[in-house]
């Protein structure tokens, strides 16, 4: 999801100047549509509709658990997914479009420091105090323009894993897979929406298969128009955005969509 101030950075540099604007309709433009109806076959994990995430709560803004994203980044991310499937291997995305008000509610979040249910797992080298500073969270996400996504590998044939309960024991989310929680995606050396420098793309330390993974990754959706940020090998935005300028708050729901 985050390293915040990195990602503001790229994606200034990948739309070029403009005024950032806000924009606070609940309905999303025509250009935005589900990812399940553009691309079936793509898995979706939606976390912030759930409580497995660093803050350990349902996010605001996530009334359904749907990936919604303009069109061009959906229709790239499926001419990827033919050439995954081709290869063994199916697209998992964990989050999509993103609603200014979750956001805020990350800020508000990483303002109380008392509150740090889900550090053993997600950011357990991390001082709380430190996530602006270190660029973990921000004010402004790409995520809410409508071309940024969160996502990894799942190898075919899928297999289920047991879901997340709340209060369950926290593996760091760098552990190694067979320990931390069980995710059915193949092996990219931490966990998504690990607060970590282990997560950085290219980082060093990772296991040769590893680091494969998140090249297969990598490459497969450079091929289609996406450009990775080099913090976090899980997230990508589409270079072409539609709205590199424009934050949206519209909900996740089908509701919010035009057509």
């Amino acid at each position: 999801m985050l390293f915040a101030l990195a990602s503001a950075i790229l994606l200034t540099t990948l739309s070029g100047p403009g005024k950032a604007q806000a924009a606070t309709d609940e309905t999303a433009p025509a250009a935005f549509v589900s990812l399940k109806d553009v691309a079936p076959s793509i898995l979706q994990d939606i976390r912030y509709y759930t409580t497995h995430n660093f803050v350990g709560s349902k996010i605001a803004g996530y009334d359904e658990s749907l990936c919604i994203l303009t069109s061009a980044a959906a229709q790239a991310l499926a001419e990827a997914q033919q050439e995954f499937l081709a290869q063994g291997y199916s697209l998992k995305v964990y989050d999509c479009y993103r609603p200014q008000r979750a956001v805020d509610q990350f800020v508000s979040w990483a303002e109380d420091l008392d509150d740090e249910l889900m550090k053993d797992e997600f950011y357990p080298q991390v001082e709380k105090s430190d996530l602006f500073t270190d660029g973990y969270i921000a004010a402004k996400s790409g995520h809410s323009r409508g071309s940024t996504v969160d996502l990894t590998l799942v190898k075919l044939p899928v297999t289920t894993t047991r879901p997340y309960v709340p209060g369950e024991k926290l593996v760091p989310c760098y552990a190694p897979a067979k320990q931390r929680f069980p995710d059915n995606s193949i092996d990219m050396g931490t966990g998504f929406d690990c607060f970590d420098t282990l997560s950085h793309t290219l980082d060093p330390r990772v296991g040769a298969t590893q680091a494969a993974n998140r090249m297969r990754l990598k490459t497969g959706l450079e091929s289609v128009g996406f450009v990775n940020l080099a913090e976090e090998w899980w997230h990508f935005t589409l270079s072409a955005e539609p709205f590199p300028a424009t934050y949206f708050d519209f909900p996740v729901s089908r509701a919010s969509l035009s057509g």
